[in-house]
């Protein structure tokens, strides 16, 4: 079975306006992308981040669930916070997870825009139930990754469609969907 990793990037994407920006890591999207990772089965969460002020953030959140009071509060939280690994881009990421595993792991990104290359969920759902490298699923925020980061991917999944035209997730809801339809095929 392939080993799964989920990256969120901050950096490099897009505001609404087209330009390449950084955006802020946010309490909610670390705790419940944690969440999910453990759910999911997911062996680590990347926040990816070039603002060193946001990764003292990030570590931060996680010594209040790992040392500090909220460890004693919540072990569950402590158990998800557990998975979050920080880096300050992908390629450090990337050469992280070369380093444990002996292999570069498989790019695969999301979009909500659609392709006629896009990956299904079920073609990469069945990659992971193989022996193969290990995959990571790279989320991006703000309006989605650059077309630098899309570029340099081995794939990219297809998006999530709803009943209607609108289509703008939130990353957190956007992963734990993905996270749903490679583990449990629905």
């Amino acid at each position: 079975m392939a080993d799964l990793y989920v990256a969120l990037l901050h950096h490099p994407v897009y505001d609404k306006t087209g330009a390449v920006v950084t955006t802020a890591v946010t309490n909610l999207d670390v705790h419940d992308i944690a969440r999910l990772a453990c759910t999911f089965d997911v062996r680590a969460f990347y926040v990816c981040t070039p603002v060193h002020t946001l990764r003292r953030l990030v570590a931060r959140i996680i010594r209040h669930w790992d040392v500090g009071p909220g460890s004693t509060y919540n072990a569950t939280r402590r158990e998800a916070l557990a998975l979050v690994r920080q880096a300050p881009e992908m390629d450090a990421a990337i050469a992280e997870i070369e380093r444990e595993t002996g292999q570069l792991p498989r790019l695969v990104a999301t979009s909500a825009r659609g392709g006629p290359t896009r990956l299904s969920h079920a073609a990469l759902r069945a990659r992971l139930a193989a022996p193969g490298p290990p995959e990571l699923l790279l989320f991006g925020t703000g309006w989605g990754l650059t077309k630098d980061v899309l570029e340099r991917v081995h794939d990219v999944l297809e998006p999530i469609e709803g009943s209607g035209p609108y289509n703008h997730l939130s990353v957190r809801a956007a992963a734990a969907i993905v996270l749903d339809r490679l583990r449990n095929g629905r």
